[in-house]
């Protein structure tokens, strides 16, 4: 029997296999700043609809993932997908986004910032529970509170500009600079902070909210800060990326009814963007989220935020990181001079409230290396200043 009939069958199943390489092979390459228990219920979901399309994602914090896709995208990554919408504007203008139909992004879902607590932790130490942001400046916190780094957290990044948003530069940056005095820890990253309030390492610590709602099961509280700013999260098509139809498809399904839902779930716990589906939070909704779902003037301006992306990272990691530990031991060693008179004291905390950068100075400065060594040495030479002060006063 001639064996040409069944090379004749190999070929054409060859070219068959060829054939259809593509549609089995698609691989949608995901770069992203959630953890795999916030991504796994959508990813799930969207491969039982796409089976031919395999998923892989990689977790990379905000502006790790951001300074990549600025380089260039090597690894050819599809879709960017996180919490905080300026590092989506950023990328924006460095026209790193690819619009598949929805302009450079695609909101998904609406955040929002505050703390969490572990009802018992708070009761343990005698604490009250804070009412709100200026709450969190009571003596009482000092060295109960943590958060993690805005360099590496977009969450925390989120967080300061709310403070801003709302308190403007000068105000807001004297909020933080006396919240420092309160801080046990900076975490590198904004799951250590939750971490560390379930383990009792701390009292309190600062994150978003469905980091936190989600690990209720978990005994964890969740407050938001008032005024309650709603911020949206974000998708986008990358440059660079080799399966925009894939990609496509992804930001449909996340955008479609059934992705929509499935933020919903216990196990993910985010707002939908869906009015219809939002809806069905109605009565679970914090009163003030709903509130601020309905007004522009509560609103996060992702626009602004991106115009100082860098300044407000550097600023924190010079002014407050950096020195954490002289910064919060001078607050400690101002609050035990209850005998002082109220004149010398304020003296001294005018100075460790102190930013002596407005925002036109920050952002009109280069972005190098000499800027944060003088930004460094600024905020050490008030750190030493309100310490000479103290002594004195001490000594008194």
């Amino acid at each position: 029997m001639s064996k040409w009939p069944h090379c004749i069958r190999a070929i054409a199943l060859t070219l068959l296999c060829l054939l259809q390489w593509p549609a089995l092979a698609q691989e949608l390459r995901i770069i992203t700043s959630y953890q795999e228990d916030v991504v796994e219920p959508i990813r799930e979901a969207f491969q039982q609809r796409y089976p031919h399309i395999r998923v892989r994602t990689l977790n990379k914090n905000t502006h790790a993932a951001v300074d990549e896709m600025l380089a260039g995208n090597e690894r050819q990554f599809d879709l960017f997908w996180a919490s905080a919408p300026e590092a989506f504007v950023v990328l924006e203008h460095a026209k790193r986004l690819r619009d598949l139909g929805y302009g450079p992004h695609a909101d998904f879902a609406w955040s929002a910032v505050g703390w969490t607590w572990r009802s018992d932790q708070l009761a343990g130490n005698k604490l009250p529970v804070p009412q709100d942001w200026n709450d969190l400046l009571d003596p009482v916190f000092a060295r109960h509170i943590a958060m993690s780094h805005p360099m590496r957290s977009g969450t925390m990044h989120s967080l300061l500009e709310t403070i801003l948003q709302d308190r403007g530069w000068q105000a807001g940056w004297a909020w933080v600079l006396e919240l420092a005095g309160q801080l046990h820890t900076i975490s590198a990253r904004s799951f250590g902070v939750l971490e560390g309030v379930e383990n009792g390492d701390f009292a309190l610590g600062l994150t978003i909210d469905f980091l936190a709602l989600k690990r209720s099961t978990k005994g964890l509280v969740f407050r938001y800060g008032r005024p309650v700013i709603m911020i949206p999260a974000r998708i986008a098509a990358l440059q660079g990326g080799t399966q925009p139809e894939a990609a496509r498809a992804f930001i449909d399904f996340v955008l479609s009814e059934e992705g929509q839902r499935i933020l919903l779930r216990p196990d993910v716990r985010r707002i939908p963007v869906d009015p219809e589906v939002r809806n069905e939070l109605a009565e679970s909704l914090h009163p003030e989220v709903r509130a601020a779902l309905n007004f522009s003037w509560s609103r996060y301006d992702p626009a602004l935020a991106a115009k100082r992306y860098w300044e407000v990272k550097q600023v924190f990691e010079a002014f407050v990181a950096r020195d954490l530990l002289l910064r919060r031991d001078l607050w400690r060693r101002l609050r035990a001079l209850d005998h002082v008179p109220a004149a010398d004291r304020s003296r001294i905390r005018r100075l460790l409230t102190w930013m002596p950068l407005t925002e036109h100075q920050a952002r009109s400065t280069p972005k190098d290396r000499d800027t944060l060594l003088e930004w460094s040495e600024r905020s050490l030479s008030i750190l030493r200043d309100a310490e000479a002060l103290l002594h004195v006063l001490e000594r008194q």
